[in-house]
């Protein structure tokens, strides 16, 4: 599959929009008897709780001391960092705020310095003290992460600054050039679903290309990276019917942000197959789609609709071109509205890996994500 000719890639990605909007469509009435709204509204829901209780776990999650890292900065994690430095700006952009809230500006100084710094930095997790390939997996992971959310924060003012280039260098120069793996990261592994699982490098790569497609100035076109993003795709595309169907979300995710990797027809067959798991809630369950799991504590793992696997899977809906006139996403936009916390803000998740203490720091992780992929689906949809 070659994918370098980009304006075909566009083209493709147009044509998948109007095919997944057209043939996932339903009639307004429907979707406003069902969902309790219409094709033209959102669900209300509270973007300053959201926003506050972001803040406050951002706040937390930089001055924990298991967090810290070398250099003075903090680690970027997929479960509260990263969610907040995407779903902050959004909040944002709805409340009508002018600056940056403060903590947006730590998360960036932090990603700065250590891109800055990469060649004397220190690794989230080194083999020393962890473990053998943890500094290989640390350095590929926190690459893609720190790609990403500077690309994301260039996308504000369309210009691609020194230090998100040098992050993307950086992001290639560790890139897979050979072998089953050509294409991706070493990507962490702690046998923790669903950010630090086995299969969690996949999850990654759908990243990076996310961070490839947001990045301002026409970044993706330029001729010294085609070579690099035609083995992302390909990795991406050629692995995808293995993955587990939350693994594929983020593909569709991915696939709109970086035209190519999916024809029409293969972005539809996900959001078909998606579309088939959601609950009669109208949400989904991340313990249903991240393939068979078991909790090292033996505890039963929940089967509820959570608001990571329903923000993550709505937002994905959403690029790949679905409207809310689909009966799908329309419901899905209404469990969102209906499941934020009127006293937090924010919206539950729960772990895979184990029953977690909802008072503690680590019991908040997964609703972290959770909000701020609430957060990235509920906005896009206005």
């Amino acid at each position: 599959m070659r994918l370098s000719a980009l304006a075909a890639a566009s083209l493709a990605a147009c044509l998948s929009a109007t095919l997944v909007a057209a043939s996932a469509g339903t009639h307004a009435a429907s979707v406003a008897a069902r969902a309790g709204t219409s094709a033209a509204s959102v669900p209300a829901w509270d973007a300053a709780a959201a926003a506050s209780y972001l803040d406050a776990r951002e706040s937390k999650w930089m001055v924990w001391p298991r967090a810290a890292r070398d250099h003075q900065t903090f680690c970027v994690s997929c479960h509260t960092a990263v969610p907040y430095a995407l779903a902050r700006p959004a909040l944002r952009a709805a409340l009508g705020e002018k600056a940056l809230a403060p903590d947006e500006e730590k998360i960036l100084a932090d990603v700065v310095t250590r891109v800055r710094d990469w060649q004397e930095i220190e690794p989230y997790y080194s083999d020393e003290t962890v473990g053998p390939n943890k500094t290989r997996e640390s350095f590929g992971t926190e690459s893609i992460l720190n790609a990403l959310i500077l690309a994301s924060h260039d996308a504000e003012t369309g210009s691609l600054t020194p230090d998100t280039q040098k992050a993307f260098d950086i992001l290639w120069s560790l890139q897979e050039t050979s072998g089953d793996e050509k294409g991706s990261w070493y990507w962490l592994n702690f046998n923790d679903g669903p950010w630090e699982a086995p299969d969690s490098g996949y999850y990654g790569a759908a990243l990076a290309a996310v961070a490839v497609g947001v990045a301002p100035k026409s970044y993706a076109a330029k001729p010294e990276i085609q070579a690099n993003i035609n083995a992302l795709a390909q990795y991406l595309h050629d692995r995808a019917p293995k993955q587990s169907l939350i693994n594929r979300a983020a593909l569709l995710w991915a696939s709109a942000k970086m035209p190519g990797i999916l024809s029409p027809s293969e972005q539809q067959a996900i959001v078909q197959e998606i579309s088939a798991r959601q609950q009669p809630d109208g949400g989904w369950s991340l313990s249903t789609l991240a393939g068979p799991w078991i909790r090292s504590d033996g505890t039963a793992l929940e089967t509820r609709s959570d608001g990571y696997a329903t923000g993550l899977i709505t937002l994905a809906l959403e690029e790949a071109g679905v409207t809310r006139e689909n009966d799908h996403l329309a419901r899905a936009l209404s469990w969102l509205a209906a499941n934020q916390s009127k006293s937090e803000g924010d919206w539950l998740a729960y772990s895979l890996n184990r029953t977690r203490n909802p008072a503690t720091n680590i019991g908040h992780f997964m609703d972290d994500a959770a909000t701020g992929y609430s957060v990235l689906a509920l906005t896009q949809a206005r």
